[in-house]
């Protein structure tokens, strides 16, 4: 199937992005300082990382990324992602899922870690990446080749049929941070979740953007990270996808007798 075509951003807002970002480099430094200074520093929840649960066919599950990914936002892995996947899909399918997921990962630091697991099969891999990307300013071109790199780890290492990339929140919605460097972000953020797109289109992955509202309601104390109602929201929209991937007989079980 062809890629779609998507809209290149106009040529005279990349150019302003590109010349205002170091004239104002001191700038953003110092407003980055002073955010992480004052704002609230939630913890990953505790709870398991790894586990198998429900009725019905196999489904190995990946779940690979930052802070969003290991649950920040939340008391307990059980109103996570992971934890909110493991309950929607248990109906359908006798899930063995493993979380592998850090504050602070990028797309560089992921593939790090990738290298350092034992091999293994999984059906699916959920890779939830992007944010630390964007703020720590790391080269364009760096990332896509990092994330290049991660499938074809995820599919030489751990023999992945399917890979499902989340795209990344609209950073210049994210009212905590003040401007010009909430601005610059934004921007940073737009264009690579376009690059993104594009890659994983071409490469056969699924991409999903970012669409959920960033409404009070949706967001964790620190303003910054998903509250538990977004983490089952989120878990809601990503099951019809996992559930319409085709199990190889390798991972598949007929249902267990009571």
């Amino acid at each position: 199937m062809s890629p779609v075509p998507l809209r290149r951003p106009a040529p005279i807002l990349h150019i302003m992005d590109c010349l205002l970002a170091p004239l104002l480099s001191p700038l953003l430094i110092a407003q980055a300082l002073r955010l992480r200074a004052r704002a609230l520093r939630l913890p990953e929840p505790p709870g398991p990382r790894r586990g198998e649960l429900g009725r019905g066919p196999d489904l190995r599950l990946l779940i690979l990324g930052d802070s969003s990914a290991a649950g920040v936002g939340t008391t307990h892995q059980e109103e996570a992602l992971s934890g909110q996947l493991a309950t929607a899909l248990s109906p359908n399918r006798r899930l063995i899922w493993q979380l592998e997921a850090r504050t602070g990962a990028t797309s560089r630091s992921t593939l790090t870690r990738l290298e350092t697991l034992p091999r293994q099969h999984f059906d699916i891999v959920l890779l939830v990446l992007g944010v630390n990307d964007v703020t720590s300013f790391a080269p364009l071109t760096r990332i896509l080749a990092d994330r290049a790199q991660i499938a074809r780890t995820l599919s030489d290492r751990f023999d992945a049929q399917k890979l499902i990339i989340t795209g990344i929140p609209p950073l210049a919605q994210f009212h905590l941070l003040p401007n010009p460097l909430r601005w610059i972000l934004g921007k940073r953020a737009a264009r690579l979740e376009q690059r993104l797109q594009q890659q994983a289109e071409r490469a056969g992955h699924l991409y999903l953007p970012f669409t959920m509202a960033l409404t009070r309601d949706l967001m964790a104390e620190d303003g910054f990270h998903p509250s538990p109602r977004a983490y089952q929201h989120w878990a809601e929209a990503l099951v019809p996808p996992l559930l319409e991937t085709p199990l190889t007989t390798s991972g598949s079980s007929a249902p267990q007798e009571s």
